[in-house]
């Protein structure tokens, strides 16, 4: 997956939740987008753990 922005990631996380929600994907297609979610949150959670490190290393500095 590119490198992208964690608010990218959302986004298409949210776009993601709202075609299964209205039933607007197929098996495949879902399928599909199920794995491409994981890899999103997978993403989102790497970013998030990233910065908190970043932050406890800053308050530490102190």
């Amino acid at each position: 997956m590119k490198e992208m922005k964690y608010e990218e990631a959302v986004r298409q996380l949210e776009t993601i939740v709202d075609k299964m929600e209205r039933g607007e994907l197929d098996v495949d297609s879902m399928a599909a987008q199920l794995k491409q979610a994981q890899e999103l949150v997978k993403l989102c959670k790497q970013k998030l753990k990233h910065t908190d490190d970043e932050i406890q290393k800053l308050l530490g500095d102190q």
